[in-house]
């Protein structure tokens, strides 16, 4: 199925960001929206997919989420089919950013990507801490930011340093934040806006750090 992209960010952008969905929303979704959008403030051109089975929802159709290693093949044809001309972050939300950690480290080898971008990483499905997802995070080689929430239902602040996560990775953590990295701001002070803004400029500067 061909992909359909949408863009945010200026097209002659020098570093291009290339993001997944999570498992349940779509490429449009209001979080995905705002994340690309905040990226984009920060000069960053910002590429959208979506998987084929939430294509397939948007025709009625009520198909499932696969497993995630599955959709790896998908990713990579989208890859290819946004050809960016230069330095390329490769994420998602969730399930999302997920898959672009298990292709990441053969895409970095070959020199296509510069990093992983993943906001929101589901380091085990809610309410089931031991069922880990993270062993082939434990030797990743590429360059990672993961943007978490502290009590995000997928991984909080209690849970996530304790787990044997290799050493390319790096985590912002966003207070009182949840899945959507949105916190609460009667508890915390800070808005939803304040949190992609903060992860917006906290990735340009990771960026900017790896660039030449």
């Amino acid at each position: 199925m061909e992909k359909t992209m949408l863009f945010d960010g200026p097209e002659n952008a020098p570093v291009t960001i290339l993001l997944a969905h999570g498992a349940g929303a779509p490429m449009d979704s209001a979080s995905m929206t705002a994340s690309a959008k905040a990226l984009a403030a920060e000069g960053f051109r910002v590429a959208r997919f979506e998987f084929d089975y939430m294509a397939v929802r948007r025709s009625g159709g009520r198909k499932p989420p696969p497993r995630a290693e599955t959709l790896n093949p998908e990713f990579r044809a989208a890859v290819v089919a946004l050809g960016a001309a230069g330095p390329l972050l490769i994420g998602g939300k969730s399930m999302g950013g997920r898959v672009a950690s298990m292709i990441a480290d053969e895409l970095y080898a070959e020199g296509k990507i510069i990093g992983l971008l993943c906001l929101g990483y589901p380091f085990h499905p809610p309410a089931k801490p031991d069922q880990l997802r993270t062993k082939h995070l434990e030797e990743l080689k590429t360059p990672t930011l993961i943007c978490q929430g502290t009590r995000d239902e997928f991984g909080t602040r209690d849970e996530v340093p304790g787990y044997p996560l290799s050493g390319a990775i790096e985590i912002l953590w966003l207070e009182d934040g949840d899945h959507d990295l949105k916190p609460r701001k009667t508890i915390s002070g800070y808005s939803a806006a304040d949190h992609l803004k903060t992860m917006a400029q906290t990735v340009a500067r990771w960026v900017g750090e790896r660039l030449p």
